[in-house]
């Protein structure tokens, strides 16, 4: 045989390290994920997709500065406020005695959500007299939480207030102002827990019945994922409230007893949600086995009625009037005579078409004079506990474009800094803002005095130019929340998008919803100035809260979305 040549022997060497290298490479790829979970596999992949976007994103770190904290940063609570021409009258008077009625959205709305808006407009057509002076009624859709704020604030007090429930009369009444029952029952209606028809059934098989025990008890053990409203706006989410509460201790709803079972149930609530929108979809998505509204709404939409059994709870909903404040006796007769014909018989033949008066056997078994100060109480107990001793680990993400110049950064900065208030001190926060690049402007750490002070000096230094990248400071904003997790592995991760517009540079919306999804980080959405589509679909992706604000009620609105998520 021929002795082979040097450049034979390298070419042979030179396969066999071939072959040898891709036998060693494909032996990797093909067992590197041998033993793990598809979940683990996936979890991998996300990873490396949010590693490679962070590679690919300018991110500037802000040294942040120290600011004092003190209690010029917090504004009243006639200060937060907006104007009340934020609430518009949907029924204007024109008599020469007129007054003036917060309403309820179910009653004062449009289509069957607007019974007293018509019985309203067909009062003020009769041209009663009083006194031989033409009289009316002005309504005005106010949720009931913002119109407690608004009456006990001094801020704007009508004449009258129709909320869902006598709750909130007996609330205003603690909060210093005379609420006076003039009738205890506008139209018929009650709050109700909407259980699929699947959980329905096994809630029958394994409970023996679906009431308030059984409903707390099945979400205390995991078997049921319940949902409700925010309980300082929704009349709904207090009664709710109120009712776990009741379930635990029906002798004290603020004793121990109540809190720690509360604590337990509310540690198995997925959602509380900031308003009924949210918690449909929550529900839509399936998310949610169960959730609470009110009987009316339920019964005029025919896919909730296809879909849910509806159980009665709490306190009934039969929408009772009172008279605010020093009413004159010419002022207190025209709402006298307005609750007589709310009473008339066309009047509530109309209610019981917009869906009123169906449930009038319904007896609660709440008592029906719970003080205002423990409503109140209770409110505060929900702000406390509702997270179950769990901190939360959120970042603000604040659009720092060029639109945002003016009024709007300064709202902004008054709105964050106000809102920390608000926020436990348990928590733990940190703050980026973006432009064409993106900016951490405070690293998380815990929301003690000191992290406050370095958030209002960040938010204080806030400055304005620049393009819109969204995205890439979501991108951010994610990898700074599953970090920070690491090192609290028990909080509940948020961020919280403020933004006035839509994405004009970076990385699409395409690029980043798969870790959105993936890390499951709810992410709450303020429209500043602005309705923006795109702001809709991020919320939704993990059914988070999107808010349309303006300069004017951006304070407010962060209030009340704090209270219920932080």
């Amino acid at each position: 045989m021929n002795k082979l040549s040097q450049g034979a022997k390298i070419a042979i060497f030179a396969g066999i390290a071939v072959v040898v290298f891709l036998g060693v490479f494909l032996g990797i790829t093909l067992t590197k994920d041998m033993g793990k979970t598809e979940e683990q596999i996936n979890s991998e992949k996300v990873e490396q997709q949010l590693n490679n976007l962070m590679d690919d994103i300018t991110v500037e770190n802000r040294t942040p500065r120290k600011a004092a904290v003190s209690d010029t940063d917090i504004l009243t609570e006639k200060e937060e406020l907006p104007s009340i021409d934020t609430y518009p009258l949907t029924v204007e008077g024109t008599g020469q005695i007129n007054v003036e009625i917060f309403s309820s959205p179910e009653k004062a709305g449009t289509g069957t959500d607007g019974w007293l808006n018509k019985i309203a407009e067909d009062f003020n057509n009769e041209a009663y007299l009083v006194d031989g002076k033409t009289i009316s009624v002005s309504v005005r859709s106010v949720s009931s939480g913002p119109a407690l704020d608004y009456i006990k604030s001094g801020k704007y007090v009508p004449q009258a207030i129709t909320p869902s429930n006598e709750f909130w009369g007996s609330m205003i009444t603690a909060g210093g102002v005379k609420a006076e029952l003039i009738e205890k029952k506008l139209c018929g209606n009650v709050a109700g827990i909407l259980l699929s028809n699947a959980k329905y059934k096994t809630m029958i098989d394994k409970y023996g019945s679906v009431n308030m025990k059984t409903v707390s008890e099945a979400t205390a053990s995991g078997d049921l994922m319940m949902g409700y409203t925010n309980p300082f706006v929704s009349s709904t989410g207090l009664n709710f409230l109120i009712n776990t509460l009741y379930t635990y201790d029906s002798g004290n709803l603020l004793s121990e007893k109540a809190v720690e079972g509360f604590k337990n149930f509310q540690e198995n609530v997925p959602l509380v949600s900031y308003n009924t929108l949210q918690m449909r979809k929550a529900a839509e998505s399936g998310s949610l086995d169960a959730m609470v509204m009110e009987y009316q709404q339920y019964v005029n939409d025919a896919v909730l009625q296809s879909n849910y059994k509806f159980t009665a709870f709490g306190v009934r909903h039969d929408n009772p009037l009172y008279g605010l404040g020093a009413l004159t006796k010419d002022e207190k007769e025209v709402l006298q005579k307005f609750a007589e014909y709310c009473k008339t018989t066309e009047a509530q033949k109309y209610a019981s078409e917009c869906g009123f008066n169906q449930k009038e056997k319904y007896i609660s078994e709440l008592p029906d004079d719970i003080p205002g100060n423990t409503l109140l109480q209770a409110q505060k107990l929900y702000k406390e506990n509702k997270n179950s001793g769990r901190p939360i680990v959120a970042v603000f993400v604040a659009d720092v474009s060029g639109s945002m110049d003016g009024e709007p950064i300064n709202s902004l900065r008054t709105s964050l800094i106000n809102s920390m208030q608000y926020i436990s001190k348990d928590n733990y926060v940190g703050l980026i803002s973006y432009n064409n690049k993106v900016y951490v402007n405070l690293p998380i750490a815990k929301f003690d005095l000191n992290q406050q002070a370095y958030f209002k000096g960040a938010v204080q230094d806030l400055s304005v130019a620049g393009q819109t990248a969204t995205n890439d400071a979501l991108a951010v904003a994610i990898d700074m929340v599953n970090k920070a997790m690491e090192e609290v592995p028990d909080a509940k991760p948020m961020i919280f998008l403020l933004s006035d517009g839509q994405q004009n540079v970076g990385h699409s919306l395409n690029e980043i919803e798969g870790l959105i999804r993936q890390y499951q980080i709810p992410i709450h959405t303020i429209g500043y100035n602005e309705s923006i589509d795109s702001l809709e679909i991020i919320s939704n992706i993990n059914e988070a809260v999107i808010i349309k604000a303006n300069n004017e009620d951006i304070v407010y609105k962060l209030k009340s979305l704090f209270n219920s998520e932080m």
